[in-house]
């Protein structure tokens, strides 16, 4: 009862005691319930974040305008229809790689709830002829990646060890959907499991809110919230933390993309290569705008600072500015698709996190109402989930590489459900397919009109490796397994 009394008091002191609303009237189960929950709370630094959210939404709607310019262009790489510099990139990557130098971390905390699913939004098959998921595609480029760089480095083997981020909803149906496909051909041991972090939802009037009598409300602190995950306990019970293990494991350098792009070049080597040649703490994919209008966020300088931009902060006269080249002057756009080493991840990153910002979302959140005790679904939106970017990182960051890619080869999101006017399944499909005959045109093959090929990733990572279908007519709709 001493730490009962404790708790109830931190609470009390901060002005958020009524999460004790319906404490007397709790059953011992449910009391417990709540003591787990409130323990891991700190209800000063949670009113802080929200002062300190609250602040920054404030001052952002009200600014007047904000100093946007384009990044420098010596910090600026690309690789689009240069195979030379790809090529050099590559070795440098490979180089990496080989060495055991290498992680991927995958941001897979999405619900497929858009996608007219209720499991994990990498368990989706966007009806390829293999109808592979997106787990699958991902963790068999990670199983030919190794193969590419052991084989660079004159090895027998080489691992990139893979770090899967879900979320409280997604945990436990990801980790059950990788056992049922056996880890999908890679080592159990390889492939790490850990959860993003959550914060409470907070009221219009700035109090905890609650779900039921003995739980609170919460909502996951956005993909941002990596980085205090990180460091934090990967299961219950245990101290180990993903940045202990990749220390552990002697991994400098780190590759984080998001779930939903079918395309994504995991554990990219080019993309490596080009951080580290530069010898920057962090780097960013992007790919071009298509037209100045695009809904997209783009890398810049905000302030004086790196930034992802987003559209409906540039003023429409610079959006559609152009450089000396005839190409937009803010053509960067985010695709979150990250490098990071190590040791930024484990020492700078937490010395500036208490600066990062949340972002705010206003929402209409099912509640408790204290006075009643029912549950209640509002009809305006009563409260404020709060979140943070990957990319809130930027402006703490003293250098940046910025790694321009082809659209058409590295990123179709995965956004809406089938049907949709764009990002669905029919799109990812029809480009991951699209790319992959340009790959066998390319080497000397024949597609009959109609014919869809699927290579697996097993059979090329990026289209090397094709000189066996030199000659080839392919004249129907299959997967590839082995050439």
């Amino acid at each position: 009862m001493t730490d009962l009394a404790a708790l109830r008091a931190r609470f009390a002191e901060a002005g958020q005691e009524q999460v004790f609303a319906f404490w007397d009237t709790l059953s011992d189960d449910d009391k417990n319930a709540l003591v787990e929950q409130l323990s891991i709370v700190d209800p000063v630094r949670l009113n802080r974040i929200v002062q300190q959210a609250l602040d920054a939404d404030e001052a952002a709607r009200n600014a007047s305008g904000v100093d946007v310019a384009p990044p420098p262009e010596d910090i600026v790489v690309s690789t689009v229809n240069d195979e030379d510099a790809a090529h050099h990139y590559t070795k440098i990557g490979l180089d990496a790689i080989g060495a055991g130098s290498v992680g991927v971390l995958l941001l897979a905390g999405g619900q497929g709830t858009r996608l007219g699913s209720s499991a994990p939004k990498g368990c989706f098959d966007i009806q390829l002829p293999s109808h592979k998921s997106l787990f699958q595609l991902q963790a068999e480029r990670i199983r030919k990646l190794e193969q590419l760089a052991a084989e660079h480095a004159g090895k027998n083997k080489v691992v990139i060890p893979w770090y899967v981020m879900t979320s409280g909803p997604t945990r436990a149906p990801t980790e059950a959907f990788f056992v049922e496909h056996r880890y999908f051909g890679l080592a159990k041991e390889n492939v790490i499991f850990f959860e993003q972090g959550t914060l409470p939802c907070i009221s219009n009037e700035g109090k905890i809110m609650l779900d039921a009598p003995h739980k609170i409300a919460t909502a996951p602190d956005g993909n941002g919230g990596v980085y205090a995950a990180l460091r934090a306990p990967m299961r219950k019970g245990t101290q180990d933390t993903v940045i202990s293990d990749l220390e552990k494991r002697g991994i400098k350098y780190l590759h984080a993309y998001g779930v939903d792009n079918c395309l994504v070049r995991v554990g990219d080597p080019v993309f490596i290569g080009v951080c580290v040649e530069k010898q920057v703490p962090t780097g960013v994919k992007v790919v071009q705008k298509t037209e100045p209008g695009e809904a997209v966020g783009v890398v810049a300088r905000k302030n004086g600072k790196f930034s992802v931009v987003e559209y409906s902060e540039i003023p429409t006269e610079l959006s559609e500015a152009k450089d000396a080249h005839g190409q937009l002057l803010l053509r960067d756009a985010n695709i979150a698709n990250h490098f990071y080493t190590t040791e930024f991840l484990a020492k700078q990153v937490p010395s500036f996190e208490h600066e990062m910002a949340y972002h705010v979302a206003r929402k209409k959140i099912p509640t408790v109402d204290l006075r009643t005790g029912e549950r209640v679904k509002p009809d305006t939106p009563n409260g404020i989930k709060m979140e943070l970017f990957i990319f809130d990182v930027f402006p703490f960051c003293p250098k940046l590489a910025i790694h321009e890619v082809a659209r058409r080869e590295e990123f179709s999101p995965l956004k809406n459900a089938s049907g949709s006017k764009s990002d669905n399944s029919e799109t990812s499909r029809r480009d991951l397919l699209a790319q992959q005959a340009r790959w066998l045109e390319k080497n000397g093959a024949i597609l009959a009109e109609g014919a869809a090929v699927e290579l697996s990733p097993l059979v090329t990572y990026a289209g090397e490796g094709l000189d066996l279908v030199h000659g080839r007519t392919f004249d129907k709709t299959e997967n590839i397994e082995k050439l």
